[in-house]
């Protein structure tokens, strides 16, 4: 019973100095050669027409430009945040910005929705 009892405490130990590190995932983007990307490496934007932290390209704007969805339960931290969609699902913010990707981008590093109607931009490092 001992043993079983200090392998208890052990594992409890373990799960507890192991959670602070987990409790804080991985940024959603990240800075590349001056510009924001997704873990896959494609170009991040903002839209002009989004105001107040929400979001304002749904339906087949929201097709065209995917949002950067953030999953059930992810938190705010730093200049991240989270806002809710019409349709009820999150999406990444940064510094208020709602974050989208480009369906034409084909490949990592494509901006071919840069200034696109004048109201789509690359989210570039000076607006971190």
């Amino acid at each position: 019973m001992k043993l079983y009892s200090q392998s208890i405490k052990a594992l409890m130990l373990t799960a507890a100095l192991a959670l602070p590190s987990m409790a804080f995932a991985a940024e959603p983007a990240m800075m590349k050669d001056g510009m924001m990307v997704d873990h896959k490496g494609m170009t991040v934007y903002t839209f002009d027409e989004d105001a107040g932290g929400k979001s304002m390209c749904n339906d087949d704007c929201a097709k065209n430009w995917p949002p950067m969805m953030a999953p059930a339960g992810a938190k705010a931290e730093g200049k991240w945040s989270v806002i809710k969609r019409d349709d009820g699902t999150s999406q990444y913010a940064y510094d208020g910005k709602p974050l989208y990707t480009f369906v034409n981008d084909k490949k990592p590093g494509d901006m071919v929705g840069d200034k696109m109607k004048n109201v789509w931009h690359v989210m570039h490092e000076s607006q971190k």
